[in-house]
């Protein structure tokens, strides 16, 4: 039988909730059809911002004073800057970079706000377990020696395909990353800051006795012990060429990094989608000789000038967004209105969007051509420019969005079966050895890279996960490729080799295990898959246990590295949403009441048509450096990571718009199920 009973008052409340969060939508839509909301991250966006418009030379560039107003609008009453929120403690890097934002603006020393936050910092061990990246930020500013920051040297850009240390090994966002720095790394460039601004009172003990070596790794091995040998000959070998005038290939070597470079600036100024290539490429380009008032520069810094990734507060405040998401949420947007059934009751919002998603389909050839050279494009990307780096989780979801419009006149005119056929063909010949789908390039697993000093950061890899896998998965059901199609079929043994044993699956891209949930089982009910299935029943049965005594659903970002926190945290209407998407996929009698007590929790807290939602849904880095799921029981793992619940390694987002579309889509699947016939 069906696993929803009906109520005619419960169903008029749901027909309610949807209309009112579906006229929310039409209100917000952008003039051309497309959405978008702003996607929060964490306050290293406004310091670096602040400090790299110091580095080039343009200290009193207004922008600087809004940027320092948000940094002291973001500051914990303990003294730290946090990476997501109400995170259980602060990070020392954000901390440590907001403080010397803060200082590059003539903030005193003995200001409350430095006060506190410097005490912080000493209490959490100083300096000496900063990243690589502020320590980074600290050579610019003159405040760390440059040669004690990993050397990257701009050679590796020579390094063949074949190479494990080749840059199309590295992800997306630490290729497209690594090599401004590389550049940097090779010229050292300073701008010290004014002597009443520098930064000793984060030295107690003296510059002279300060220990700038990297902090080791427990059970690093072997590799990292090769690896931090090879840096300090990198080192000698640039200080030997330097003191001797030698120059050797270094000279051809910057100028091709520099040239691949500017060859990949956006449309918009930026690069890569992501702020750290555009900031580290602005960077770089100048030291390299390139004017405030080159075109390539003019039009990074204009950027800055942009609404999609600026956004000024009336108070003064303006936030930097880590990046935009307007094709992501145009096609979710789409994909609400569909599930909710109520495309024909809004047909010009709804067309005008898929029209306008249709037409950013990507038809240039990016980095990922490196790896497939004979392969027709046919992604899309998720920000407004990103041409390089079409990603396979927007594509698929693409196609699941714009199924509905395939057999109409309109669309089959402007090229909808054509769009469809390049994205299958990209999307089978992007499928990783492993059978799933990373999010940018194939086969993106070489875990040594990892190893290398520079790679402290985030992650490093860009392997297979099961959510970008699932949609994968769910847009070839939904466009009707065979069953037992080979990409399929590696597809789904990939899922279910990857699930928990106690059911769930991981979540790369939000958070967490909700996420990875709510993803794989609908795609494999829309593949037709067994939902009475023991290993889909062991999922439902995570999620009903894991569910709120308020109904809702809720996991903290925590759970990236503490597994007791894995399901648990304060209910947020998005993660509710997923929770009901997973059950709704399955739909086990046995799951009525939860599902019933999820919708009451997204009916209960809509107000205006919209759900409020503080907390951070959305991943960009677990931090974990390989990319994917591993073992959080090890008690050696925060000191391996050098991360603990408050995630210093990570990256996590807010997306605006994940509050909004996401219950729509559970409502509209709930409704659908109700009216459903329950079979005999």
């Amino acid at each position: 039988m069906n696993a929803l009973s009906r109520s005619d008052n419960f169903d008029a409340a749901l027909a309610g909730a949807a209309r009112a969060a579906a006229d929310w939508l039409v209100a917000d839509q952008k003039p051309d059809g497309h959405w978008v909301a702003r996607a929060d991250s964490n306050s290293c966006m406004e310091a670096q911002w602040c400090l790299a418009l110091w580095f080039l030379g343009l200290e009193d560039h207004p922008l600087r004073a809004r940027l320092g107003k948000a940094l002291l609008k973001t500051q914990r009453p303990d003294g730290a800057w946090q990476i997501y929120h109400d995170a259980l403690n602060g990070d020392v890097n954000t901390t440590v970079e907001a403080y010397a934002a803060l200082r590059s603006l003539g903030v005193r020393d003995d200001d409350p706000a430095l006060v506190r936050a410097r005490a912080w910092i000493e209490s959490k061990g100083g300096l000496r377990k900063i990243r690589v990246f502020t320590r980074y930020w600290l050579a610019l500013i003159g405040e760390w020696p440059w040669e004690r920051t990993p050397n990257l040297p701009p050679e590796v850009i020579w390094f063949p395909l074949w190479f494990p240390f080749s840059i199309y090994n590295f992800a997306q966002w630490a290729r497209a990353t690594l090599m401004p720095i590389a550049l940097l790394s090779a010229r050292r460039p300073s701008r010290p800051l004014p002597p009443d601004r520098r930064l000793d009172s984060l030295f107690p003990g003296g510059r002279d006795k300060f220990d700038y070596e990297l902090p080791k790794k427990a059970n690093a091995g072997g590799w990292d012990k090769f690896f931090r040998g090879a840096d300090k000959v990198l080192h000698a070998l640039q200080e030997f060429g330097a003191r001797q005038k030698l120059g050797l290939w270094r000279p051809a070597a910057v100028a091709h990094a520099t040239e691949w470079i500017v060859r990949h600036q956006d449309a918009d100024g930026a690069w890569g989608g992501i702020q750290p290539p555009w900031i580290y490429s602005l960077m770089a380009l100048h030291v390299e000789g390139y004017a405030l008032d080159h075109p390539v520069i003019a039009k990074a810094l204009d950027g800055l000038n942009d609404p999609a990734w600026r956004w000024d507060e009336d108070d003064g405040a303006t936030f930097i967004g880590a990046t935009n998401s307007p094709v992501w949420d145009t096609m979710l947007t789409l994909l609400a209105f569909e599930d909710a059934g109520l495309n024909g009751e809004y047909p010009e919002t709804v067309e005008k969007a898929a029209e306008w998603l249709l037409a950013r389909q990507v038809r240039v050839k990016g980095d990922w051509s490196m790896k497939l050279p004979n392969v027709e494009p046919g992604g899309w990307n998720f920000e407004y420019c990103n041409n390089y780096y079409p990603d396979i989780d927007d594509t698929a979801v693409a196609l699941i969005a714009l199924a509905p419009f395939r057999n109409s006149p309109k669309f089959q005119a402007l090229g909808i079966e054509a769009a469809f056929a390049r994205a299958l063909d990209w999307l089978i010949a992007m499928q990783s050895r492993s059978g799933g789908w990373g999010a940018f390039d194939k086969d993106n697993d070489q875990k040594i890279l990892t190893k290398i000093p520079f790679c402290d950061f985030g992650e490093a890899l860009d392997p297979p996960s099961v959510d970008v896998t699932a949609h994968v998965i769910e847009a070839f059901a939904k466009l009707g490729l065979p069953r037992n199609h080979p990409a399929l079929l590696r597809g789904v043994d990939y899922i279910k080799r990857e699930q928990e044993a106690d059911g769930p699956w991981f979540g790369r891209w939000g958070v967490n295990y909700v996420y990875g949930t709510s993803a794989a089982l609908p795609a494999l009910a829309a593949l037709g898959e067994d939902m009475r299935a023991p290993y889909i029943g062991r999922a439902c049965d995570w999620l009903v246990a894991h569910q709120l005594p308020n109904g809702g659903w809720g996991e903290s970002c925590a759970s990236y590295m503490d597994h007791k926190s894995a399901g648990r945290g304060a209910a947020t209407a998005s993660q509710t949403a997923w929770g009901l998407m997973g059950l709704l996929a399955a739909n086990r009698p046995q799951d009525a009441q939860a599902i019933e007590r999820g919708l009451a929790y997204l009916i209960d807290g809509q107000k205006d048509g919209t759900w409020a939602e503080p907390h951070y849904t959305g991943t960009g880095f677990p931090g974990y450096g390989v990319g994917q799921t591993i073992k959080l029981t090890d008690p050696n793992l925060p000191k391996m990571l050098m991360q603990g619940p408050e995630l210093s390694r990570a990256f996590m987002l807010r997306y605006g718009l994940y509050p909004q579309y996401f219950p729509l889509i559970a409502i509209g699947r709930a409704l659908a199920a109700r009216r459903a016939p329950s079979p005999l």
